[in-house]
């Protein structure tokens, strides 16, 4: 391979290693694939535009413009011309994917669903990062800025994702940086030959006798590598953390700058933790509320709408005190009962926030947690998380009369002011059917409970995990139209519609309780994570509503005017499955009441646990599977990588013995080995390429064959054979041997025709899987006999000294 080819294989392998950082960010990991296609076909494309030559802006407006094709064709076939030119419909398709991925990044938590527009932006970026590093390092010859961009990369996804194997994925982008270095330093001695410097003084010597040889290429490259690791290592030191949608750890955000919580919407694609074909334990608990069916426990609160989400506000926070106060709005008129809970979360869900019945009343947890009063929640600080977590909750059971909620007064101003606020470009028609569902009801319960019963029994909703999500202003307008959706559509439709009829309304996040174990814990599942809303009633406080059909469980308060405990048809709490830890639905229907009291609703409690949605990344067998195929492909590389280097050993000193002027006499004492080496290379070249080596030939006869086998007679490369093997017979025979010069280039010229002889599979054989690199094995064979025959032979000592050294041997 050539100097260039070679810079541009390491230019295109250090981008693809970097962007090995970006895998945590998003989940499926399949994008990664797409990239490296492209990186591949672009890298292919500059290399071919610079053997032609083109210009070298040429070089990279050829690549840049193969690279839009296959944009094009990727993400816009359809609105292309042919399906691959771009025309104004497709530029726009591209635009549009571009603006609908800024938006999903600042909605969806780490690791986000990868879709169309996130696809984009990170198949691009990475794209983009490997034309840039590859115009630098190979067109511009300038390696050393190359690593500006890779910087860049790495520490775009380094601030954003939290934790995992960040030490692997710099590992991964230093060595692809200093393959880059090393291999344009070899490169340019190649084509240059050493640097030396001017005059120096030796002591005792003239100015004019001494020579300093400049650095070497590879060390200044070493050198700036080194650098650029240093200042990899300190910045992130010295720059700021990062956080909010996809900067936030666990897919639920944390604490910002001054001990404020950040605002930041943990939700994750909910169709992604549906549809996955297994469950894993996040949570286990032992209760002692008798009707644990009911607990829910909740994470997050989302009280900020925007016509386009939920999201939560960003407040302050501050430590946990002993009590937590007593609930916002809960009047000593109703009926708490206290609960006592023990929960311990698996060493897989890692999350900065703490799931908690509500309302809990005193938290005990060992770690570095923080207090937020408004929505009663704990969150991590200093990096806590909940893997591995066990702590005790108290707790209060809330039962309320369906008349003490028809009765309650209205709520305080500043309340109602607040959690009643809905944007101006809200479609009126959330407003107008909020209206007409309601129509006949006199108080604010009446309102709730329709709006409850339209969503669950009367409204013709369907529970459907295939509809996407939806953004923009509209997206609530379409629910409404579709009727068609999983909880997040029902949870945040029913809070924006109750905030329309002046009832404060907010959206939580969190997990139906699960399923009942024979030894009377829950276990809460990867799918039992939920989204619902609360609204409040003052004298109560902030209530629990379920909207979402044949998910979760209805609140006994909500069926008309019945009230708690009373009986009547009520449809069993739902137990299952449910979706990704951050916000996810409800598990499938269909699990009864004694189904899930035996743990058969197929919750996957059995499964081994595994990270939970917003995470530290891809799982381990995904990183074990990359870090696999790296492996695989590093050893694949190996022998040609040995053949190369013992090639240019060999042939380096040769090349250097030939330029030296020759004086008479004998020859100095290093041109034997260098004469031998030659020939060494040669015969090995000649069994890569089909001829094998027979060690009991004369160099004479072992030329004859070679010329005969590879049809070598008649050309300049039969003269080069013959030549080197005349070089061996004077060394190994003469008395006086004969200084030869030339050998290194000899050498090439039978190299050149033994590939231009061979068919392809033979050419390719030689170049990635050379035959003559079994010598690596016979040699390291020979050096384990060495230290075991040397082991053998210390053996009988080494024992008998240390009988020596026992007890029962000394005399006295």
């Amino acid at each position: 391979m050539s100097g260039r080819g070679r810079l541009t294989v390491c230019a295109a392998l250090a981008s693809l290693l970097t962007a090995l950082s970006l895998l945590p960010l998003a989940s499926p990991s399949g994008w990664y694939v797409q990239a490296l296609l492209v990186v591949v076909v672009q890298s292919a494309v500059g290399a071919a535009a610079r053997r032609i030559p083109l210009a070298r802006p040429l070089t990279v407006a050829a690549q840049a413009l193969v690279t839009l094709l296959l944009f094009t064709f990727a993400f816009a076939r359809g609105q292309a011309l042919l399906g691959i030119v771009p025309g104004p419909d497709a530029v726009a398709r591209l635009g549009q994917l571009v603006s609908d991925g800024a938006q999903d990044v600042g909605q969806y938590a780490i690791p986000a669903p990868v879709t169309p527009g996130i696809r984009l932006m990170l198949v691009g970026g990475v794209v983009l990062v490997a034309l840039i590093v590859d115009a630098l390092a190979v067109t511009y010859r300038s390696a050393a800025p190359a690593g500006l961009p890779l910087l860049a990369l790495y520490s775009v996804a380094s601030g954003l994702e939290q934790g995992g194997a960040r030490w692997l994925w710099f590992l991964l982008a230093a060595a692809g940086y200093l393959a880059l270095l090393l291999a344009e330093g070899r490169d340019r001695l190649s084509r240059w030959g050493r640097v030396f410097g001017g005059p120096r003084r030796a002591s005792g010597a003239p100015a004019a006798d001494a020579w300093e040889p400049a650095l070497a290429p590879a060390r200044t490259g070493r050198r700036i590598g080194a650098m650029a690791l240093g200042i990899a290592l300190i910045a992130p030191v010295a720059l700021p953390a990062m956080g909010g949608g996809l900067l936030g750890a666990g897919g639920a955000g944390g604490l910002g700058h001054g001990d404020t919580i950040s605002a930041v919407n943990p939700l994750v694609s909910l169709q992604d933790s549906l549809n996955q074909p297994s469950d894993a334990e996040v949570l286990r608990y032992r209760t002692t509320d008798p009707d644990a069916g009911d607990m829910y426990l909740r994470i997050l609160t989302l009280d900020q709408f925007d016509g386009t989400t939920w999201k939560a506000s960003e407040r302050r926070v501050g430590d946990v005190p002993d009590t937590l106060p007593t609930p916002q709005g809960l009047s000593s008129s109703v009926r708490t009962t206290p609960v006592s809970t023990s929960i311990a979360a698996a060493p897989g869900y890692a999350q900065n926030y703490l799931p908690l019945p509500y309302p809990a009343t005193r938290v005990r947890v060992n770690g570095e947690w923080r207090y937020e009063p408004e929505g009663r929640t704990l969150v991590g600080d200093q990096g806590q998380t909940t893997s591995g977590v066990q702590y005790q909750v108290a707790s209060l059971e809330v039962e309320p009369t369906a008349q003490q909620l028809a009765d309650a007064p209205p709520p305080p101003a500043s309340l109602e002011r607040e959690y009643t606020q809905v944007p101006s470009d809200l479609p009126p028609v959330v407003k107008q059917t909020a209206q007409q569902v309601t129509r006949g009801a006199t108080n604010a319960y009446e309102r709730a409970v329709k709006l409850q019963d339209w969503f669950t029994i009367t409204g013709g909703f369907t529970y459907d995990t295939r509809v996407a999500e939806g953004s923009g202003p509209d997206a609530i307008a379409r629910f409404l139209r579709d009727k068609k959706g999983f909880c997040v559509h029902f949870a945040f439709a029913m809070a924006a519609m109750a905030r329309t009829l002046g009832i404060p309304a907010r959206v939580d996040v969190g997990f139906v309780p699960g399923t009942l174990q024979s030894d009377n814990t829950w276990s809460v599942g990867l799918k039992d994570a939920h989204a619902w809303p609360e609204l409040y009633f003052q004298g109560v406080g902030w209530t629990r509503f379920e909207p979402t059909p044949s998910r979760g469980s209805a609140p006994d308060y909500t069926r008309g005017a019945t009230p708690s405990g009373s009986g009547g048809d009520v449809p069993a709490p739902h137990l299952g499955n449910t979706s990704a830890p951050t916000v996810t639905a409800s598990a499938p229907a269909g699990c009864g009441h004694a189904q899930r009291r035996l743990g058969d609703c197929g919750n996957g409690s059995q499964l081994p646990l595994g990270p939970p949605s917003g995470g530290d990344g891809p799982g381990g067998g995904t990183i074990a599977a990359l870090v696999l195929v790296g492996l695989a492909l590093l050893l694949g590389l190996l022998p040609m990588a040995w053949r190369s280097r013992v090639r240019g050993q060999r042939l380096g000193g040769t090349r250097a013995a030939s330029a030296a002027p020759v004086a008479d006499g004998p020859t100095d004492d290093a041109a034997a080995p260098r004469t031998l080496a030659a020939w060494r290379e040669l015969v090995d070249t000649a069994w890569d390429y089909g001829v094998p080596p027979d060690e009991s030939e004369t160099p004479r006869r072992a030329a004859a064959r070679l010329i005969t086998t590879a049809r070598l007679a008649g050309t300049g490369a039969a003269g080069a054979v013959e030549r080197v093997a005349g070089a061996v017979e004077q060394v190994l025979y003469a008395p006086r041997p004969q200084p030869a010069s030339g050998l290194a280039d000899d050498v090439r010229l039978v190299r050149r025709a033994l590939h231009d002889a061979a068919d392809r599979p033979v050419r390719l054989r030689a170049r990635f899987a050379p035959r003559s690199a079994v010598r690596v094995l016979w040699r390291l064979t020979e050096r384990w006999n060495a230290v075991t025959a040397r082991w053998r032979a210390a053996r009988p000592r080494v024992a008998d000294a240390l009988r020596r050294r026992t007890p029962g041997d000394r005399t006295a």
